[in-house]
């Protein structure tokens, strides 16, 4: 009886391990910055539950630093909300061992201005609000560059912060600020670069931005898990349900052209 108890309670336990390995499978969890985003990877969701029956537990977040923290640790499968510079900027900063699963979309950065209507009309001692995180930091100062309002010392850094601006001829005074807080401050700035991210939820549209990236950007946002993940049937199923037309018209819908396709050639 006592041999057949445990051998009983053995194959139970195997029988709740393999139930539990296979529910873990079709069950993950997804980190987005709230807002806009969200909404799109929602879109995804969806379509992953229709299809392949996943189950997608949404975990949102209301800055760049802790969804990453979170992906590392394991409390996240998977997060969409960072591009390929910052999150290797991440890594290297904070030893993390993320991987590339799939591209979602460019979300060009602009510098908007309730003040002024042109980059021409800014005077000098002007004060830019830039955002304190890395590589987004020296996105913003490069398109100062490419304007010629400043000069850096290496334009090709995807890192520069105003300690690399080597020529400031309209002697701009720069405020590094946590993105999330940027619309927030701008009627107290010149001008201020946003992250669409936050941008879009503020009212802000790129068609007023005074400067803003091309489509040219090397900056196309990724869905990031920790390496060896990224091959994760559940991940890929993810992945196929993000590229979908339904999501790029939903991201149109709510961006109005300010998101684009990243996985398209």
């Amino acid at each position: 009886m006592r041999n057949a108890l445990i051998g009983t309670l053995a194959a139970s336990a195997l029988t709740l391990a393999i139930g539990q390995a296979n529910a873990d499978e079709h069950s993950i969890k997804v980190g987005t910055v709230a807002g806009p985003e969200t909404d799109v990877m929602q879109v995804a969701v969806d379509i992953a539950e229709r299809e392949y029956g996943l189950e997608v537990e949404l975990v949102e977040f209301t800055d760049y630093v802790t969804p990453n923290a979170a992906l590392a640790d394991g409390s996240l499968d998977a997060n969409a909300y960072q591009h390929e510079p910052y999150m290797q900027s991440m890594v290297e900063d904070r030893g993390y061992d993320f991987a590339i699963a799939g591209r979602t979309f460019v979300y060009p950065i602009g510098a908007y201005s309730e003040k002024y209507d042109s980059l021409e009309a800014l005077p000098d001692g002007a004060t830019i609000a830039l955002p304190n995180d890395p590589t987004n930091e020296g996105r913003s100062l490069i398109l100062l560059h490419n304007q010629g309002l400043i000069t850096l010392n290496d334009p090709s850094n995807l890192e520069a912060t105003p300690l690399d601006i080597v020529e400031n001829p309209h002697d701009f005074d720069f405020r590094e600020i946590e993105a999330a807080q940027l619309p927030r401050v701008l009627p107290d700035v010149d001008m201020a670069f946003i992250n669409n991210t936050f941008a879009q939820p503020a009212g802000l549209s790129l068609d007023d931005a005074l400067v803003k990236e091309g489509p040219e950007s090397p900056y196309v946002n990724i869905i990031a898990v920790r390496a060896g993940d990224e091959d994760r049937e559940a991940i890929q199923q993810l992945v196929d349900a993000y590229q979908r037309d339904e999501v790029a018209a939903k991201a149109e819908e709510l961006f109005k052209g300010a998101a684009v396709p990243g996985w398209k050639e």
